[in-house]
C-alpha cells in the first residue's frame, strides 16, 4: 500500500514536476551559475581574421544601423564584412556600393534570382560563404546589432576551445507590451535549452542571429545540401548536420558577445516567425527530439493536470503544494538565467509567461500539423 492515498492525477503531476526539476537542476541552473570564462592570454587567444556574413533583403534602414557598428568592432586581427543583397528592390545596393568605396573590407554579393525550389536565404548564404576569404565566419542577421564593440573578439574566442561551431545568444529589446515580454521569455527559454544542452555536450541548434562556424565545418556538412529546399534551418539544421559529422561545438554566452534586435510588434508577425522556426524540428535527431519533447511535453501535461485537479476538492492540498514548489524553483531558475544572460524579465511575470508560452507552443504545433505552408519575406 502507498503511504499516501492520492489520485492517479496527483502522481502524474508529481512525475511532471520531478522531470521539470531535473531539467532545471541538471541543465539550466548549473549553466546559469557557471563562472564567466577567463580572458584568454595573448599567447592562447589565437585571434585570426574573420569573415562577418550578413544576408539582407530590403533591409536598408536596418543596415544603416548595423554596418557602422560592425565597422567599429574592436578586433585588431582584422575582419571583412560579406553582405549578401538578396533580391532587394529598395536602395540597399546604392548604400552598400557607397560603403565599399570607403571601406575595402566590405564586400557585396548580389543575388538576382533564387533557383526554383531553393530556400532563398540558404542560397544567398551559400554564395556569400563561397566568396568569404577567412576560415572563421561569424553570422548575424540584418535586423540585429552587436551588443558591444567586442562581439567579434568574444564570439571568435569560442574557436580556441577548440571548436568548429560557436553558439551565441541573441536577445530582444525590452518594450512595455505583454507580447514583448512573452517573446523575450520564449527567447530566454529557447536559449536556456540550446546553450545549456550544448554546454552539457548535447548540442542541437543555434540561432542565425549570432552563430559562427568554420569553412571546414561548412564543407564537412556539404553546406545546406541536406535541407536546401527547406525554408527554415540555416542555423539549427546546420548545427544538426555538424554534430552528425563529428564537428565540435562551443558556447559563448557572455552578455558582451550577444546580439540584439527588435521583437515582432504584432501577434501575427511573431506567429509566422515561430511557425517558420519550429518547422525544422521534425528533422532533428531522434535523441534531440526526445530530449526537447520530454521538456515541452511534461510542462504541457503539468498544466493540463493542474486544470483537471482544480475540480477535485480532495486533491487541493497536494495540488497547491506541487504547484508552489514547481513555480518557486522553476521561476527562480529562469530569473537566474535571465541575470546570467543579462536579459532580465520581471520576476512577477514569470509564472504567467510560463503558462502562456507552453499553451502557445501547443497551438503552434497544431497549426504546423494542419497548415504547413511557410513563407520567407
Amino acid at each position: 500500500m502507498l503511504p499516501f492515498h492520492f489520485s492517479p492525477a496527483v502522481w502524474l503531476l508529481l512525475a511532471c514536476v520531478l522531470v521539470q526539476l531535473f531539467y532545471a537542476a541538471y541543465y539550466f541552473l548549473p549553466f546559469a551559475l557557471r563562472p564567466e570564462p577567463p580572458e584568454p592570454s595573448p599567447a592562447t587567444a589565437a585571434e585570426e581574421p574573420v569573415s562577418v556574413v550578413v544576408c539582407a533583403r530590403n533591409e536598408l534602414e536596418n543596415l544603416r544601423q548595423l554596418l557602422p557598428l560592425l565597422l567599429r568592432q574592436d578586433y585588431p586581427a582584422g575582419f571583412e564584412i560579406v553582405l549578401i543583397d538578396d533580391r532587394s528592390d529598395d536602395e540597399t545596393y546604392l548604400y552598400t556600393q557607397q560603403l565599399t568605396q570607403y571601406y575595402p573590407n566590405v564586400r557585396i554579393v548580389t543575388v538576382d534570382r533564387t533557383p526554383a525550389g531553393f530556400a532563398p536565404k540558404k542560397y544567398g548564404l551559400t554564395l556569400g560563404i563561397k566568396v568569404a576569404r577567412h576560415e572563421r565566419m561569424l553570422f548575424i542577421d540584418a535586423d540585429c546589432i552587436p551588443s558591444t564593440d567586442q562581439w567579434i573578439r568574444l564570439i571568435q574566442r569560442g574557436f580556441v576551445q577548440p571548436a568548429d561551431v560557436v553558439l551565441g545568444y541573441s536577445a530582444y529589446e525590452a518594450e512595455p507590451s505583454f507580447l514583448n515580454k512573452l517573446i523575450r521569455f520564449e527567447t530566454l527559454l529557447t536559449g536556456a535549452q540550446y546553450l545549456s544542452f550544448a554546454w552539457r555536450g548535447q548540442p542541437y541548434m543555434g540561432v542565425g542571429r549570432n552563430l559562427a562556424y568554420t569553412q571546414s565545418c561548412f564543407r564537412a556538412t556539404k553546406g545546406f545540401a541536406s535541407h536546401i529546399r527547406s525554408l527554415s534551418g540555416d542555423d539549427d539544421l546546420l548545427v544538426q548536420d555538424a554534430v552528425r559529422v563529428g564537428q565540435r561545438v562551443a558556447v559563448e554566452a557572455s552578455p558582451a558577445a550577444q546580439t540584439l534586435s527588435r521583437a515582432a510588434e504584432t501577434w501575427s508577425a511573431w506567429w509566422q516567425q515561430k511557425r517558420r522556426h519550429l518547422s525544422a524540428g521534425s528533422r532533428y535527431r531522434l535523441a534531440d527530439r526526445i530530449r526537447i519533447g520530454n521538456f515541452i511535453g511534461t510542462n504541457l501535461l503539468f498544466y493540463f493536470t493542474v486544470l483537471a485537479l482544480l475540480f477535485s476538492r480532495s486533491d487541493w492540498v497536494p495540488l497547491i503544494s506541487l504547484l508552489g514548489v514547481r513555480t518557486l524553483f522553476v521561476c527562480a531558475t529562469y530569473d537566474r538565467l535571465s541575470r546570467r544572460l543579462d536579459d532580465r524579465l520581471p520576476v512577477a511575470w514569470l509564472p504567467v509567461l510560463d503558462a502562456v508560452y507552453f499553451f502557445n507552443y501547443l497551438a503552434l504545433g497544431i497549426s504546423l500539423f494542419l497548415y504547413r505552408t511557410l513563407r520567407w519575406k
